[in-house]
């Protein structure tokens, strides 16, 4: 990583380090500062939506290790978050497990099965890949329903209250009132420990394995590394960051049904590595955030653009979808490396200053 003109490394502690500069740090805090007192301020829709928005990038940190960091195309990433909020929801329902023990073991779920799916990907890639991906979801789907007497079937899966250590994690807001948004600060203290984790696996032996195969998967090979092991890391790996937000997400709404995690949902998170730029952690943020405040926005305006222009009400109920496929074909075409490229400019930018013209 480059630095600043003028500023230099003493170390290799500092030369490895996440946030290497003064001013890094300050961005940083401010970050985290304005992210934990939005319940301070913000309205029950808002708030709804920041979780939203922080389970998402859990998940799709996950995708990114997976595709964007190992090349392995997956579209049932919203089965492997199914898998999650089912386990999640049974060890808590059926077992009385503990809601801080049902998360990771979740996670660990639904990375087993996220091996067991991922072992086409030793014999096919590409187009094969996202078939035999989608392939994965539709049986979790089915197994799901087949299991009624533990999963509920096509009615679903009520989930007691969440605690952690005796504390009631409400999901009912009082706006200004922190104590009453305490699933919030869950949330985000997990996806800030994501993207955390998600910085460092990338930097491990294994996250450079994983590009090698990434780039040449045979070329790896011959170079010694093991393309058996890591391509069942990668899927396990990616598939323990879905099931935590599976988990995550179940709990939120206190119930779980297959319909809770649509086919489609695999469709967008890929679309949001586009937007916001493969391979990178800060990237997965740019990408999430862009695309569910576009969903937002399309919510907002959808109606009025019905009354203006007299459409048909189902524009103004597709124009989300509309908006968000124009968006990914868009950066496909003229920004293929994301929004994440643009601000690589600016960090260059600055870095170079006084010398960047």
């Amino acid at each position: 990583m480059s630095l600043p003109s003028g500023t230099f490394q003493e170390s290799y502690a500092q030369d490895m380090a996440i946030i290497r500069t003064r001013t890094q740090w300050v961005f940083l805090v401010l970050i985290l500062v304005a992210v934990f007192t939005i319940p301070l301020y913000a309205s029950n829709s808002l708030i709804t939506l920041a979780i939203i928005i922080g389970i998402t990038i859990i998940s799709v940190q996950g995708l990114n290790i997976l595709t964007g960091r190992c090349g392995q195309i997956s579209m049932g990433h919203s089965g492997f978050m199914m898998v999650g909020g089912y386990a999640s929801g049974i060890l808590c329902a059926k077992f009385g497990v503990p809601f801080w023990v049902a998360l990771p073991a979740a996670g660990i779920i639904a990375g087993l099965a996220g091996i067991i799916f991922g072992l086409p990907s030793l014999k096919i890639r590409g187009f094969y890949l996202v078939m035999a991906t989608i392939g994965a979801y539709y049986i979790i789907h089915w197994l799901i329903l087949q299991f009624q007497t533990v999963t509920g079937g096509v009615n679903g899966l009520a989930i007691p209250k969440a605690t952690i250590f005796g504390i009631n994690l409400n999901t009912s807001y009082v706006q200004g009132d922190p104590l009453s948004a305490r699933y919030f600060y869950l949330v985000m203290i997990i996806a800030v420990i994501s993207v955390y984790l998600a910085k460092n696996i990338i930097r491990t032996r294994s996250g450079r394995a994983f590009v090698a195969i990434r780039d040449n998967d045979l070329a790896a090979e011959v170079m010694g590394v093991n393309l058996f092991s890591y391509k069942l890391q990668a899927f396990f790996i990616g598939c323990v960051f879905a099931g935590v937000a599976g988990a995550l997400s179940a709990q939120y709404l206190r119930f779980t049904n297959v319909d809770q995690f649509p086919f489609m949902d695999s469709v967008w998170f890929l679309g949001m590595l586009i937007v916001g730029g493969q391979g990178s952690v800060v990237g997965v943020i740019f990408g999430v955030v862009a695309l569910k405040l576009l969903d937002q926005f399309a919510v907002l305006v959808g109606p009025s653009l019905v009354t203006a222009f007299h459409f048909k009400p189902t524009v103004g109920t597709g124009l989300s979808l509309i908006l968000s496929g124009l968006i990914v074909i868009l950066f496909l075409i003229f920004e293929p490396h994301g929004i994440v490229h643009f601000w690589e400019r600016i960090k260059s930018w600055y870095r170079l200053w006084p010398f960047s013209n």
